[in-house]
């Protein structure tokens, strides 16, 4: 996706005086002088921020004597309003994230280079996606007994009790008669 349109627009408005000004021309239009006189700035100042917002279509300008009219180009406004609230443009931002690399730096925070951990995670959080790795070890629907259980925690950890209940505890295996699976 484009994002340049939505950052021109946030940049527009990431200003207290312009935002003013969109308020100001919300209710009507007005010259730079009027403006200026209102905010208490001086006519060049408001002039940049009228520039800001024109170059993001937010603000036109009509000829009107000597002086240029300013209004609010509200359909503008709406259109971004619109698409910003879309429920795809605010996920499409986001598309080339890595949503993978915190998991990856967590899994290699805490692994060993042979994959056995270096400690169990306090953080509930990162013990999470600890439980999710350690939960690829196991076949779903196979069932395990214990001892098979403990065999391959021992290769994550020597503290395997903890990680079987905690594993259970995240839904990750399922436990019932002495068997456990991966649901």
């Amino acid at each position: 996706m484009d994002d340049q349109p939505l950052l021109g627009f946030f940049k527009a408005l990431a200003d207290a005086n312009r935002l003013k000004i969109v308020g100001l021309l919300a209710k009507e239009d007005f010259t730079v002088e009027q403006l200026a006189a209102m905010l208490g700035l001086r006519p060049s100042t408001i002039s940049h921020h009228l520039s800001r917002l024109a170059k993001a279509g937010l603000v036109s300008a009509r000829a009107e004597g000597y002086y240029n009219l300013y209004r609010l180009e509200t359909s503008k406004l709406e259109t971004m309003a619109r698409q910003l609230l879309s429920r795809e443009t605010l996920p499409a931002v986001a598309a080339d994230v890595d949503l993978k690399a915190y998991d990856r730096k967590v899994l290699s925070d805490f692994s060993n280079p042979d994959g056995s951990l270096k400690i169990i995670p306090a953080q509930r959080k990162k013990l999470t996606i600890i439980l999710r790795h350690i939960a690829k070890s196991f076949e779903p629907e196979v069932r395990y007994l214990e001892k098979e259980v403990n065999q391959i925690l021992a290769r994550f950890h020597e503290d395997t009790a903890t990680l079987r209940r905690e594993l259970v505890g995240a839904g990750l295996l399922e436990r019932h008669r002495g068997e456990y699976w991966r649901p």
